[in-house]
């Protein structure tokens, strides 16, 4: 394969990652949209403004969408993406049970198995691409501050 030819295959594959990371959270968020219910919650006092939460996923997502990329064009579809699918599953799930069904512990339980596959793929990318496994890092430490407004949600309105 000539280099022009693996950089427009390595080009398409890292708008085809763009494209899942963002499409499967994205589906769950037009079925399920925070509304009246959420607002009435009595949140924690670092509860973020509502406005917050979509730049932050949008950068995190990129990010995420890269790191896959970077680990692909080293291993291919090897196990360390299978954990990305992974947590990029509980990413998509954790919306529709905290806002569509309103479960908030199920979606503490959800977040937390969501935390350890991040956790886990972070490991995973980092052994294969160190700045895969830095791009990681905001996502680990926005979804460990994401669990602590889960858990004070539950707790604050059980």
């Amino acid at each position: 394969m000539s280099a022009s030819s693996y950089q427009k295959r390595s080009g398409w594959a890292l708008v085809v990652f763009l494209l899942i990371t963002f499409a499967a959270p994205a589906l769950s968020a037009f079925i399920e949209m925070p509304g009246a219910w959420y607002e009435a919650l009595r949140k924690p006092a670092l509860n973020p403004p509502s406005w917050v939460f979509g730049p932050v996923w949008m950068l995190l997502y990129t990010l995420m969408a890269i790191a896959a990329w970077l680990v692909w064009k080293r291993v291919g579809f090897a196990s360390p993406l299978q954990l990305y699918f992974v947590q990029l599953a509980l990413n998509a799930a954790w919306t529709p049970i905290f806002f569509g069904a309103h479960a908030l512990g199920l979606g503490l339980g959800v977040i937390v198995a969501l935390w350890v596959a991040i956790a886990l793929t972070w490991v995973s990318f980092r052994k294969v691409n160190a700045a895969a496994g830095w791009l990681f890092v905001p996502y680990l430490a926005w979804v460990t501050f994401a669990s602590y407004l889960n858990w004070s949600l539950w707790r604050l309105n059980s």
